[in-house]
């Protein structure tokens, strides 16, 4: 589910932020520091006061009879009440002792108050998050969405938190608050039912789709042609990568589908008809040419998006996740077997909390036995199983978001021949130290106006292409936020529904209200059946319109005329081949499906080595064991290596020292272990063959920040010999999402033009040190000595001592004060490198960035094996290990095991959890 940090918003208004931006000033930093030098702060006291108790007997407020937390070996709890409000409060108390400093800065980002607890430098992240109005839309939900029953748990998780806190100063709670200390005064305040219901906002934001991607296409018109983008962004690859639901089908009954793709009329917001739901990107909002006409300006949007803060990682190719269900059909347990691993981006503490939630026994009054991965923040379990079920999520991707091109005034914004009023509200932002900042938040009906954030935002769409009559542009229109998130819900009574559920028809039911984010739900329970269901709020769009491109506002058609109904939401029960792979794949067929879900999808990379591995396993007979499911999650296969590395060793090459490199590759079989010296090598040439080919060909806000190169002018895809014809241009975007990534959208890129010996795409212009090519051989030749000399300088001259690993590297970091300051302080809170196998698109997703290098940028966060029917024989790991405490013993114990693909035994049991008990908490009324 849910790809980073805890928090990382913005460093300071005046500068680009990364998606994993920092959340301490220097200054804060350097203080820290001289309370190290003069030993006043971190001392062992200091780093052992914010440590939980984990044994004796503690009296918590609230309680109506006893709980019990019992700790295993690696500090993961597992509580034990008599009541489920008893269940929450207890959980609440114990994510608290764990986690508070995590919990209270990521309340913080969700709520827009960032600069009450680090200053003036986050005022203008914060006003972009009141714009968006996470919180708002959370307390909406509360008041008038959520459940009785799920409003009762939300206040006894708040009760448990605050009981917490009660009586303890700020290095009772955490070492973190000890050194914010330094130079604000700042003191917790009470947790809030409304702090947990804000989450699901933020995990909704990193998971919202492709609006990255619309983004981008808008950027790339000043560069490139139509027909040049339409190639970079190819067709999903149904032919070689099948989708989740293999038959095309939503239920037993396909026929009850309407051909036209109406929503069904009591579908929410429904109104009209849908349209033509598959339409391709020739829409109002398509691209209109290369060239003059077509420059943008939505990079000053991408800039202020890249500020908010990324809570699960780079929002993109990276933000996936694995998960598959296998009947018991083909199982050495003859039971079904799931696994899942959400690949999000590395953060320390993990954002995963293992534990489990039990009812002493199961009953009216006390109804949860489930055992799993939890937010801390949030009440009940996300992903993992009860005494019935077991679920995964991963990401489906569907394309929540649209941008709408407004033309506004001081009257208001114009919709069709009529002017209409703003809904305007107005936000306070208070700053540490003192002082504050009013903004006011425009609305249209839309969305919020986001250009209202940022000066640059002013001319968003100064040159936007647009193919339908369009108002005078004056300075350029506003840009408006169209999405699901924005709309109150009741996801978070789904969590409840799913902790609780016993059949798939209670799964289903669950899911009904997982409004957003919109992921890809799995399923299998003990009695043996296996399933599958897309849930989510996912909008039909007006006919001509496909949210690939930002919308005409003043297109009073241009709206969303309702969401796709539940019932008619792709699903599966028991298909016949007896197992369901879910890997950000697309979901359906789209062209036996009525309705649009995204034009985004992943492309199946890792989605179909898994089928591929699953079929082989089960040729002829064969069986999948629980080890064989954990075997799989660390397959380390590169598609694109089996598709290039053919090409590359045909390559005559003269240079003897990048013939010792090319030696690497032959008999290679495309794994990509950390010991790997062709790992390492190829995936460089990799690297270089997409700056060469296509990276240099982008526009500079897709770029890599601070990369400067001469580059064609615009409009130029041709081979430029004359050096004082190119231009310099230098890179805009963060490392982490920068263009091209080397995700499995470029593996299809290539693959549509390798046999394509003179495409234009080959041709790279002549530089002080290499003549121009303009044929594929000639640029990969050109690649291969670029890398060669690029490891020279990494890994040394001798090829025989590279590998994968030593490039390929992990460090995790306290996404707070870990990320910003003097090394001594890094030091302190940070944790590795480890080197690391796997790689981008592969199923052990280690994702790195190849504009941006071969540091790991997202991880599968977690892994499970569920052992369905015997759980006790499931086996999981966490990134990181059960504490937040940096000097806690279980900061970072599971992450060796974790980078061996090892897992760990996983107690469900009352027996199990008793005979892996090391701690016991008694909380009492």
């Amino acid at each position: 589910m849910p790809s980073n940090t805890t928090a990382s918003p913005a460093q300071k208004p005046a500068r680009r932020r990364g998606r994993r931006g920092r959340l301490i000033v220097l200054a804060l930093a350097l203080a820290l520091v001289a309370g190290v030098g003069g030993g006043a702060y971190w001392g062992v006291s200091t780093v052992r006061a914010s440590f939980p108790q984990t044994t004796g007997t503690i009296k918590l407020k609230g309680l109506t009879a006893p709980v019990d937390v019992k700790r295993d070996a690696n500090g993961i709890p597992q509580l034990y009440a008599s009541t489920d409000e008893d269940l929450f409060r207890a959980q609440g108390y114990v994510h608290a002792q764990d986690r508070f400093w995590e919990m209270d800065v990521r309340r913080h980002v969700t709520a827009g108050r960032l600069s009450e607890m680090f200053g003036a430098g986050q005022v203008e992240t914060d006003a972009f998050l009141r714009t968006l109005g996470w919180h708002r839309v959370a307390q909406q939900e509360f008041d008038e969405k959520l459940s009785p029953a799920t409003k009762k748990y939300l206040q006894a998780y708040a009760d448990g938190v605050n009981a917490y806190l009660a009586g303890r100063d700020n290095g009772d709670l955490s070492l973190e608050y000890v050194a914010l200390g330094l130079t604000n005064d700042y003191k917790p305040e009470k947790w809030t039912p409304v702090d947990s219901v804000a989450w699901l906002k933020a995990m909704a934001w990193d998971l919202r789709g492709n609006m990255q991607d619309e983004i981008d296409r808008s950027l790339m018109t000043s560069r490139l042609s139509e027909q040049q983008i339409k190639q970079l962004y190819p067709e999903y690859p149904y032919d070689l990568h099948q989708p989740v639901v293999t038959a095309g089908a939503v239920d037993d009954d396909a026929e009850k589908w309407d051909p036209k793709g109406k929503p069904s009329p009591d579908s929410p917001g429904s109104s009209g008809s849908a349209g033509s739901p598959g339409s391709a990107g020739s829409g109002p909002g398509a691209g209109s040419g290369a060239g003059q006409g077509a420059q943008t300006q939505l990079s000053g949007l991408s800039d202020v998006l890249d500020r908010v803060p990324a809570l699960l990682g780079p929002n993109g190719n990276g933000i996936g996740s694995n998960s598959w269900v296998v009947s018991g059909e083909y199982t050495t347990t003859e039971k079904p077997l799931l696994a899942n691993d959400p690949h999000l981006a590395p953060q320390l503490p993990s954002l995963w909390a293992q534990m489990g939630l039990h009812c002493r026994a199961v009953s009216e009054k006390c109804s949860f036995d489930v055992a799993g991965y939890t937010f801390s923040g949030m009440p009940g379990v996300v992903i993992g199983h009860n005494q019935d079920i077991a679920w995964g999520f991963t990401n489906l991707g569907a394309d929540v978001t649209d941008l709408y091109l407004e033309k506004v005034s001081q009257a208001g914004w114009t919709s069709g021949s009529r002017i209409k009023p703003f809904k305007v509200r107005e936000e306070t932002i208070r700053v540490a130290g003192g002082g504050s900042k009013k903004i006011t938040v425009r609305e249209t009906d839309h969305g919020p106006l986001i250009s209202d954030r940022s000066a640059e935002l002013e001319r968003v769409g100064e040159r936007a292409p647009v193919r339908t009559p369009a108002p005078d542009r004056g300075n350029g229109f506003g840009v408006a936020l169209r999405w699901t998130a924005l709309d109150p819900g009741n996801s978070l009574d789904a969590v409840f529904k799913l902790n609780r559920a016993k059949d798939f028809q209670g799964f289903r039911a669950a899911a009904k209200d997982f409004d957003v984010p919109s992921q890809n739900l799995i399923y299998a329970d003990a009695k043996g059946n296996i399933g599958y269901q897309a849930p989510g709020r996912i909008p039909v769009r007006a006919e001509g319109f496909d949210g690939s491109m930002p919308a005409p506002g003043w297109n009073p058609t241009s709206g969303w005329e309702g969401y796709i109904p539940f019932d008619e939401l792709p699903y599966e029960y028991n298909p016949k081949r007896g197992y369901i792979v879910t890997a950000n794949q697309a979901v359906v067929d789209a062209e036996k499906y009525p309705y649009l879900i995204t034009k985004d999808y992943g492309y199946g990379s890792r989605s179909q080595r898994i089928n591929d591995l699953i079929e082989l396993k089960i040729k002829d007979g064969g069986k999948i064991s629980t080890d064989d499911m954990r075997t799989m999650q660390t397959d380390n296969q590169s598609e694109i290596a089996k598709l290039l590395t053919p090409h590359l060793l045909k390559i005559d090459v003269s240079d003897p020292y990048v013939r010792e490199a090319q030696k690497l590759l032959e008999g290679w079989d495309y794994t990509q272990e950390p010991d790997s010296g062709a790992a390492a090598y190829f995936n460089a040439v990799w690297r270089h063959v997409l700056k060469l080919a296509f990276g240099n060909k982008l526009p500079k806000e897709l770029r890599m920040r601070g990369e400067c190169l001469n580059v064609r002018p615009a409009d130029s895809t041709g081979p430029v010999d004359d050096l004082n014809s190119l231009v310099r241009e230098c890179g805009q975007r963060d490392a982490d999402s920068a263009q091209p990534d080397g995700g499995d959208r470029w593996y299809e890129v290539v693959r549509g033009l390798i046999d394509d010996e003179d495409s234009e795409w080959w041709q790279a212009p002549k530089t002080r040190k290499d003549d121009a090519t303009t044929t594929r051989d000639e640029l990969l030749a050109r690649a291969m000595k670029d890398a060669r000399w690029e490891l020279t300088a990494e890994l040394g001259k001798d090829v025989g001592g590279w590998s994968w690993g030593r490039l390929h590297q992990l460090t995790l970091k306290n996404q707070t004060l870990g990320t910003e300051g003097p090394g001594i302080l890094r030091r302190m809170l940070n944790r590795g490198p480890w080197n690391l196998g796997g790689g981008e698109a592969a199923v052990n997703a280690t994702g790195w960035n190849a504009a941006g290098g071969y540091d790991v940028i997202w991880v599968p966060s977690m892994r499970m094996v569920v052992n369905v029917g015997d759980w006790d024989k499931s086996r999981w790991i966490n990134l990181t290990g059960a504490s937040g405490h940096a000097y806690s013993e279980h900061y970072t114990d599971q992450t060796d095991k974790w980078a061996k693909g090892e897992l760990l035994d996983w107690a469900y049991s009352d027996k199990a959890v008793e005979a892996a008990t090391e701690d016991t908490l008694a909380l009492r009324p």
